[in-house]
């Protein structure tokens, strides 16, 4: 398999492992009371931050991802802002990435800033997920190979082409040239191979059943076919029922068949010519195909999505480019269920968040989809925001959202210094989740124990610490606290600022001591 080399690989390739966790502060004020407000997410703030903050809870638990990262086209004045510690990336953090000729290093900047979110963007889906990802042509090929790379070749499901565009450019010498009116998307698939993935597809209600006979209402296709060229089967022009085709013709099928079709009344003839009865008892529902190329009759253009957003916030948004509702509606619906989870980090104008409020309300869902949307850009409160809760308001949706800021982060230096010590519940979160690879959502602690309670089953991982810094010095694994455990069964990970017992000890009582906050981003 082809992979893809770029500046800086070597230094992002995992990055996304030492970013630091961050805790998530509720904005109540830009939060919104409704039905599924506490499962519906907006969340203010640097994506790859927030998604690695999003992982305890959500690791392998979001069916389906969309993202429409910055397409590179040199027009858009995003700039390179990941803290990598590498002596070439650093020259580049805070510095508006170039246009094609004047930046020989764009394209390394753009997989450099795409790599970690996508690494950390797997590790949310869900093992019969399906991630989308909008691209246009200046990146499709670069994104294409780094896709296969993180997801694997085989986890290629398919490459949509929306067409994004319905109106010409005649300015100019446009008219002369060949204009771009397409986008592409593509999607992959986690755990499962691509073959595995079934997409939902709708049925097609356009049949009709005019005859009817004791058996019930049937409609009639031709069993005939060319008997020309190629198509010539001598074998096939035999007699049924004193009708034999002329040389002309042909049976669609073998002599047993056709025979069989007869004997059980599935053979109409008018004016002596055959037709196949089919009972509507008998057929399955016709489907609409999926294809890969999309309509824009089906999905909207990126005029229809501006319009959208344009009836809900004004024409003073200052958004050039909008995906439409009808587009994201289309791969929600065909990859998710009731009670699934959508995750946009590139959320913009939050047409994602609004495309699952319609599909939630277009279905009457009493346990509708629910959406997490994560935005940096300064326009996250005025725009992305405000059109989730103008949608809910215009549109009378029985839905509510709870906003997020992204807190400190959970850092071992700044926990030593005393500048930065977790809340105890917070921490435990963490710990969990380092410990076992399952979040949870609220955890206790039993005392004496130091023992992580979680909602779902006990792990045996404890967590003896505190959030404060003179009392968190002086707690240890001492021989006391191994009194209260010791009759325990199972492994026991435990993170603590010190341990008091020898290695023969720990083994005995299949302790793991994980040194908190020295080896706090290692999972065991």
């Amino acid at each position: 398999m082809a992979t893809i080399n770029f500046k800086g690989k070597t230094a992002v390739w995992n990055h996304h492992l030492s970013v630091p966790y961050h805790t998530l502060e509720k904005d109540k004020g830009n939060s919104l009371e409704g039905k599924n407000d506490s499962e519906n997410l907006i969340i203010e703030g640097d994506n790859l931050l927030a998604l690695k903050a999003l992982l305890p809870k959500y690791q392998g638990k979001v069916k389906c991802i969309y993202i429409d990262p910055p397409y590179n086209t040199g027009n858009e004045g995003w700039k390179y802002s990941d803290s990598v510690n590498s002596p070439i990336i650093k020259n580049w953090i805070g510095v508006t990435v170039g246009k094609e000729g004047e930046d020989l290093v764009r394209h390394d900047k753009w997989l450099c800033m795409m790599t970690p979110r996508l690494k950390l963007l797997k590790e949310l889906l869900s093992d019969d997920g399906v991630i989308f990802v909008s691209i246009g042509d200046h990146e499709v090929g670069n994104l294409k190979v780094l896709l296969d790379d993180i997801f694997g070749q085989d986890k290629h499901v398919g490459t949509f082409v929306w067409k994004s565009r319905a109106k010409p450019t005649n300015a100019g010498n446009a008219k002369f040239k060949a204009q771009k009116v397409a986008e592409y998307v593509f999607a992959y698939s986690n755990k499962i191979s691509a073959d595995a993935v079934l997409f939902n597809v709708d049925s097609v209600k356009e049949r009709t059943y005019p005859n009817s006979d004791e058996n019930g209402n049937f409609r009639v296709t031709t069993i005939l076919t060319s008997n020309r060229g190629t198509f010539r089967r001598e074998t096939m022009r035999f007699e049924i029922n004193g009708f034999a085709p002329n040389e002309e013709q042909r049976w669609k099928a073998g002599y047993d068949e056709i025979n069989s079709l007869f004997a059980a009344g599935r053979l109409d003839f008018n004016d002596g010519v055959p037709f196949r009865k089919h009972y509507e008892q008998d057929e399955d529902e016709m489907l609409y195909p999926l294809y890969t190329f999309m309509d824009e009759a089906l999905t909207g253009t990126a005029e229809n999505g501006k319009s959208e957003l344009n009836m809900l916030l004004g024409n003073a948004h200052g958004f050039d480019t909008v995906k439409p509702v009808g587009l994201l509606k289309y791969f929600i619906s065909i990859s998710t269920n009731p009670g699934d989870i959508i995750l946009d980090s590139f959320a913009g104008s939050g047409t994602t968040a609004q495309a699952v409020l319609e599909i939630n309300s277009d279905n009457k869902e009493l346990e509708g989809r629910k959406f997490i949307l994560v935005e940096m850009e300064k326009y996250v409160e005025s725009i992305t925001t405000s059109r989730v809760q103008k949608a809910i308001s215009t549109y009378k949706y029985q839905a509510g959202f709870t906003y997020y800021k992204l807190g400190p982060d959970i850092e071992g230096k700044k926990i030593l210094a005393g500048t930065n010590i977790p809340a105890w519940d917070v921490m435990a979160k963490y710990v969990h989740f380092l410990a076992t690879g399952k979040p949870v959502d609220e955890v206790t602690v039993a005392k004496k124990t130091w023992e992580i309670t979680a909602t779902k089953k006990g792990t045996g991982v404890y967590l003896i610490y505190t959030d404060t810094l003179d009392e968190l010095k002086k707690l240890a694994i001492t021989r006391d606290w191994l009194e209260t455990v010791k009759d325990k069964v199972g492994r026991k990970i435990v993170y603590a600022p010190a341990c008091f017992l020898d290695k023969e000890i720990l083994d005995e009582y299949n302790i793991s001591f994980v040194q908190i906050p020295f080896n706090l981003f290692t999972r065991k």
